[in-house]
């Protein structure tokens, strides 16, 4: 299982990026797959989730309105496309999906929020 973030980089204040993880290894439209953060010297969390075949989509309340998560099944790829950023949004971006009792994750991609 390889899952291989891009697309982060440095945005000033109410900037947009386009995350992507490139997915490999594992049936990925059968997948649900999540993207997660880590600001410095805080805990993981989660941003948000898409189910497979898109039968479930779900954000955390701090992203709501703001992110758009999405899938290509074709391209095993899953993309975060986030709006509005905000400094806070400022972290280390990671794929992450669930294989029965084990979670796969991948490198990680930084988004830094600043003007």
């Amino acid at each position: 299982v390889q899952l291989v973030e891009s697309g982060g980089g440095l945005v000033q204040p109410g900037g947009s990026l386009r995350l992507s993880c490139a997915a490999s290894g594992f049936h990925f439209s059968s997948s649900d797959m999540r993207w997660y953060r880590q600001a410095q010297e805080k805990e993981r969390e989660f941003v948000a989730g898409l189910g497979s075949g898109g039968r479930w989509e779900r954000y955390a309340n701090s992203v709501k309105g703001r992110f758009s998560i999405s899938r290509d099944n074709d391209k095993n790829t899953v993309s975060l496309q986030m709006n509005s950023l905000k400094p806070e949004d400022t972290a280390v971006y990671y794929c992450q999906t669930q294989l029965g009792t084990t979670g796969y994750w991948g490198q990680g991609t930084q988004v830094i929020v600043s003007s």
